[in-house]
């Protein structure tokens, strides 16, 4: 990959370049995970404060001047917009500054079976599938419905739809699913996919995330090194995961160790909400509204500097063990992974 340039590029006051972005589509998702929303009663976004596909074409094309090379379809559940493989199309056009932007996305998984064909006709690249759980009536209680087949058969089309690599997310919990780590890795490796394991983060709907019940990633490392060999895997540059060879390779392991271990120094993500707020980080509680310029009379030069702004103001990591840390107001589902 080519440097990227300096001047214009969005920088932050620690030197940190940023390339990815991170786009959520919508807040609403198919699931009701008990780690991210309620049952009931969940604020959904106004649906005339949400992007339009324009809107979000044009926002993408100004970061791609930018430097940004990777744009990542969050929720919500992205699967969930009527028009996903439209925006699929549109994002997988517009030339970065080494050519197409790379278009991926992180799932629930519920509309692969459906969906996996087209969008990969459309340009995506990549698919993350969360997968929580292997067991049906853990699966029903977790997530408060009965879909796990219908996130099997989103692995399977995912498979022969080609993308690749295909990772698939789970969140370990104490008391819920701890004992499941092992199996999960498996499923993985029988599909040519990467088991990944992300710490529980304090991005709850109901505020109720305790760093005491939460599983590090060195306990999750432990239960498999029970049953595999794990060998480490080199540097990790910006990526999130700490990945692992599994009894010499080549199926691979990862792990998100956001809380107990931070990458924040090599951090190049930024994120739009479906609502038009820019943030410069997972846990920011400030956000920059690019709505208005975006229904006014901005130029994008406008729309660039805004963004260039915003990273500025980023902060040097993610204070989780400062003891003024606060959780953000909004949660996971509404700030796109």
């Amino acid at each position: 990959m080519s440097a990227v340039p300096q001047r214009g590029a969005l920088v932050d006051r620690f030197g940190r370049v940023h390339r990815d972005l991170r786009i959520s589509l919508t807040d609403r998702c198919s699931l009701r995970c008990t780690y991210c929303m309620p049952a009931e009663g969940v604020p959904w976004l106004a649906k005339d404060n949400l992007l339009t596909t324009d809107e979000l074409e044009r926002v993408a094309r100004v970061a791609a001047s930018l430097g940004i090379v990777e744009v990542r379809l969050t929720g919500g559940e992205p699967l969930l917009r009527r028009d996903v493989v439209d925006v699929v199309r549109r994002m997988s056009r517009i030339e970065g500054i080494d050519g197409p932007l790379e278009v991926s996305m992180t799932t629930n998984g519920l509309r692969l079976g459906e969906l996996a064909p087209d969008l990969a006709a459309a340009g995506l690249a990549r698919v993350n599938i969360s997968i929580d759980t292997l067991r049906r009536d853990r699966f029903a209680e977790l997530t408060r419905r009965d879909r796990l087949d219908d996130v099997l058969e989103g692995i399977d089309a995912a498979q022969a739809a080609g993308f690749a690599p295909l990772k698939l997310n789970a969140v370990p919990m104490r008391g819920v699913n701890e004992d499941e780590l092992v199996d999960l890795v498996r499923f993985a490796v029988d599909r040519g996919a990467e088991m990944r394991f992300i710490e529980q983060m304090p991005l709850d709907a109901g505020h109720i995330w305790s760093r005491v019940e939460m599983i590090r990633g060195e306990e999750i490392l432990d239960a498999l090194r029970g049953a595999f060999r794990l060998t480490p895997i080199g540097e990790r540059g910006a990526a999130p995961a700490e990945r692992f060879l599994v009894d010499d390779g080549p199926a691979t392991v990862g792990v998100i160790a956001s809380v107990t271990a931070p990458f924040c120094g090599a951090c190049d993500r930024v994120r739009l909400t479906a609502d038009g707020q820019l943030r410069n980080y997972l846990f920011a509680r400030e956000e920059d509204d690019l709505l208005p310029l975006l229904r006014g009379d901005a130029t994008d030069d406008d729309l660039a500097e805004l963004m260039r702004r915003c990273i500025v103001g980023k902060r040097a990591g993610h204070g989780i063990d400062d003891e003024g840390f606060l959780q953000p107001d909004r949660p996971m589902s509404a700030i796109g992974g």
